[in-house]
């Protein structure tokens, strides 16, 4: 099965001698059966010697079967690591935009419900080897014992395989329907906890998440699920109940047929009786192999949904992080996308527009004018359809993208804030961040240690002040704030117009600030507006002189 292909993918070496061991154990099995038939019928004197044999057999059973699942659970435990990492360093490569298209819930249901289930189905697949050695040397056994009647019973095993299997199969379709239900049930999960307080204040529009979103949805689940599991169920009843048909068949039939002896007649009945535990635990452990595969089968597809996009090249191997800059330049950038909610397509550009160093610029623009696609533009996150972005005159060409990034530290307005300073080394890491707590007005709430902070429980105007933190202490040349002081109190608001920004700007950092706050426009350089993803206007702050100087001024 593909799960077994996999894991050949990672170390054929252990995965062979895991098979070897379990053949081994299933053919001592099996040598303990004809052992105890032989037994039945030998003499005083041959009965030590079997004994002796009986004794050795029950060493190596063990033994091999130990050393099976030991090699097999070390082999399934270092694949399924590599598959996390392997996923989640395609998911760090891949263009920003081609995640949005994915969606996060697809990202997460591979993470979070494929994942487990190959891990789970590791456990099994020794156990499962071994079987599937025993029922194969059974068979060569009755082989050893008598062709004709082999044949027989092989035909009979044959027919009652492919009876079994059809259904299965059918069931096996049921499991996929129902995975594929099951990344709708996780994007009703993260709107569900995403959307809790709009839900809770809402009664029309949470019956409606219920009862239209999540219960069909759920209901469509649960029906695949009872519909795989009720087919495999009659089928594998049929399996066992195959066994008794063979035994019967046996008995009554075949032995007058070919006129077999008693020994060879119970041989073949205990090689029958046998091979049921093997059987039955093949026939159970099928449904979960199955999801194993759809499991693997839909990561393995969105992994090469990934790996089709362009990657992104590793910056190490390129210049200095943040190097002296003296233009950045946007020509002709374009980029289209489709809104949620919306038929057309909407288009961004073409933009031209240069930034230099020291410079203090406000973003402005009504909500959907393109504002934050600019912003993802503007520092590497999204690629242009059109045009280009050049640093210094040089292009900004695909392998040099990451270098570029490197030039920003960003706040976007969907930020996320990690609970440690991650990528920050420096030998006064800790003492710079306590400095930017104080001045953040956060030091009584906050504490650093080691690059970790005490909590990120707070406030959203609080935690955007952490994330501030953050862009402080990596020391780019160009920032980026993405509507930063929206959830600020008029207060702070100040202390970042009036302090923050221009602090930055005097430390020859360029600044690029999303916002709406109109009465603080008289400390920038320039503003540009967009509207329906075209720049209205981009002009120095002293064209607006007459408006902005009725403007309030803080005290300094």
């Amino acid at each position: 099965m593909k799960i077994i292909y996999f894991m050949m993918q990672y170390s054929r070496r252990f995965l062979v001698l895991a098979i070897v061991a379990g053949v081994i154990s299933g053919a001592a099995n099996t040598a303990l059966l004809a052992v105890i038939n032989a037994t039945l019928t030998s003499s005083q004197y041959q009965r030590s010697t079997l004994a002796l044999i009986f004794l050795g057999l029950c060493l190596v059973v063990p033994l091999t079967r130990v050393v099976a699942e030991l090699l097999l659970a070390h082999l399934g435990q270092g694949a399924l690591f590599q598959l996390r990492m392997q996923l989640s360093e395609q998911i760090l490569g891949v263009p920003l935009r081609r995640l949005e298209e994915l969606g996060p819930h697809r990202l997460m249901a591979a993470l979070t419900d494929d994942v487990p289930s190959i891990t789970n189905i590791v456990t099994v697949i020794p156990i499962l080897c071994i079987n599937i050695a025993v029922a194969l040397s059974c068979l060569v056994y009755m082989g050893w014992l008598s062709w004709p009647l082999f044949l027989a019973v092989i035909v009979i095993i044959i027919i009652g395989i492919v009876s079994y299997q059809l259904p299965v199969a059918k069931s096996f379709q049921y499991m996929t329907f129902a995975r594929r239900e099951g990344d709708n049930l996780f994007n009703h999960f993260r709107a569900l906890t995403d959307g809790i307080k709009e839900l809770k204040i809402h009664a029309d529009r949470r019956k409606a998440f219920l009862t239209d979103n999540l219960q069909t949805t759920a209901e469509g689940f649960r029906r695949h699920n009872i519909a795989a599991l009720t087919i495999y169920t009659i089928a594998a009843s049929w399996g066992q109940m195959l066994v008794f048909v063979v035994i019967g068949l046996l008995l009554f039939v075949l032995s007058g047929w070919f006129g077999v002896s008693t020994m060879v007649l119970t041989g073949f009945t205990l090689a029958v009786l046998y091979l049921m535990t093997p059987l039955q635990v093949i026939m159970n452990t099928l449904p979960n192999m199955g999801r194993a595969n759809v499991a693997l089968r839909n990561v393995e597809k969105l992994g090469l949904s990934l790996e089709s996009s362009p990657t992104e090249q590793d910056s190490k191997k390129l210049l200095g992080t943040g190097a002296a800059w003296k233009s950045l330049t946007l020509s002709g950038v374009t980029h289209t996308y489709r809104r949620e909610g919306e038929e057309s397509l909407f288009v961004l550009g073409p933009i031209d527009l240069m930034l230099r160093p020291g410079e203090l610029v406000f973003l402005t623009g009504g909500n959907g004018s393109g504002k934050t696609t600019l912003a993802k533009l503007l520092v590497g996150l999204y690629t242009p359809e059109s045009g280009e972005i050049l640093l210094d005159g040089q292009p900004v060409t695909a392998d040099l993208t990451d270098y570029y990034r490197q030039h920003f530290s960003v706040v976007f307005s969907d930020f996320y804030l990690f609970e440690t300073l991650l990528g920050l080394n420096s030998e006064e890491l800790d003492g710079k961040a306590r400095e930017y707590l104080r001045q953040l007005q956060l030091d009584h709430k906050v504490k650093v240690a080691d690059g970790t902070l005490s909590t990120t429980d707070l406030s959203q105007g609080q935690r955007k002040r952490l994330a501030l933190l953050t862009a402080y202490l990596e020391d780019r040349p160009i920032y980026l704030f993405d509507e930063w002081a929206a959830d600020q109190d008029p207060h702070f608001k100040e202390i970042f117009y009036y302090q923050i920004l221009p602090e930055l700007k005097a430390r020859g950092k360029t600044v690029v600030a999303i916002t709406h706050d109109d009465r603080y426009y008289n400390v920038g350089d320039r503003i540009i507006k967009l509207d329906y993803g075209k720049t209205v206007y981009d002009k120095p702050v002293t064209e607006f002189a007459a408006v902005l100087n009725e403007m309030p001024v803080a005290a300094q």
